[in-house]
């Protein structure tokens, strides 16, 4: 008679043979909680003993790593990220690893289940533009020792490996040259509260006023949320102020969807009625009529550096955090005003 297969081992077994519960077995194999070193040790002997696979998952706790990294970003908030994303699968295919990807939404509770759905799938590590008002996520990731790169959005903390652009200088500049052409005036709208590149993108606005020798108004400061409605309701309540702005800073793209909408239906003509510009440079940012005077973000740069972080943070977990600010260029074209002036 055939002799039955052996059954294939299961998570009780492992549990079993390593004298813990089951959802110790659990929480080493899915990352899900911290584990007692020689706890996880006990555990991985199990598993390698019985040869227990789990989706590869645990096998990937013997052999050192899946070579893949997760990416927890939002794909609503800026088509920004999108191109961030193809940048950031460039240079980790370059490197042999496979990359997971999984929309945050841009919430702080949708972020926390992408996190812990990523590092289930054993990711070696992870990458994540962190949602408004997120710090216990972050907070968690490093406490567990898990390879973790931020990605545009900064933080103050500087036990995260993190790069970005540089938003305060910059930003200053912008609102610095629509004051050289003569506006006093100058009204921004700003981004989502709470994050980073919101605030920083704001101080250099006022950085910028000051150094033009404007005054601060906050009545001129309006936020857009981020978004395309948002940008559009900003203008509306910029425009509805007694004595309007006669030029905009914009600080993002999705924002300046929605200004550009509002305007045309109220029949503004941008750099003339309404001289604006911006931040991200999106590709159809030298399209649109007129072209639109904006900080170009260094995608690709920022993609690859981010990679480069991440897997230098796989190899040397013990090595100092760095924080890599990437300056942007000016691409200077007609939405602010400036005639005959060519995108480069």
């Amino acid at each position: 008679m055939p002799q039955p297969k052996p059954s294939r081992p299961t998570q009780r077994d492992i549990a079993e043979l390593a004298g813990v519960s089951i959802t110790t077995v659990s929480h080493v194999v899915n990352g899900t909680r911290a584990v007692a070193e020689d706890t996880k040790a006990a555990v991985l002997r199990a598993i390698e003993t019985t040869g227990y696979t789990g989706d590869a998952i645990a096998r990937s706790l013997v052999t050192g790593g899946t070579r893949s990294i997760g990416i927890a970003i939002s794909l609503l908030a800026n088509p920004y990220f999108a191109m961030l994303m193809q940048a950031i699968e460039r240079e980790a295919a370059a490197a042999g690893y496979t990359v997971l990807l999984a929309d945050t939404h841009d919430t702080v509770d949708t972020e926390r289940e992408t996190v812990r759905t990523l590092r289930s799938r054993r990711v070696d590590g992870l990458l994540i533009t962190p949602a408004p008002g997120d710090g216990s996520v972050i907070g968690e990731l490093v406490s567990l020792d898990v390879p973790t790169v931020l990605i545009d959005r900064l933080a103050t903390r500087g036990d995260v490996d993190q790069v970005g652009v540089e938003n305060i200088q910059s930003t200053s500049a912008l609102t610095a040259h629509l004051a050289t052409l003569g506006h006093r005036r100058i009204g921004m709208i700003s981004g989502a509260p709470g994050l980073s590149t919101s605030e920083e993108r704001t101080l250099g606005y006022r950085l910028g006023l000051g150094r033009s020798g404007l005054t601060w108004a906050p009545e001129l400061v309006v936020c857009g949320q981020s978004s395309r409605a948002g940008g559009a309701l900003a203008l509306n309540t910029l425009l509805a102020l007694p004595e309007p702005p006669t030029a905009l800073v914009v600080a993002n793209d999705s924002m300046m969807v929605g200004v550009l909408h509002e305007a045309r239906r109220r029949g503004l003509r941008i750099g003339r009625d309404l001289p604006v510009v911006g931040y991200d440079d999106v590709e159809w940012a030298d399209l649109v009529d007129p072209p639109l005077t904006t900080m170009a973000q260094p995608i690709e740069d920022i993609g690859r550096q981010a990679v480069r972080l991440l897997l230098g943070r796989i190899n040397d977990p013990t090595r100092k955090a760095q924080t890599v600010r990437l300056p942007p260029t000016l691409r200077h074209r007609e939405s602010c005003g400036c005639p005959g002036i060519s995108a480069p």
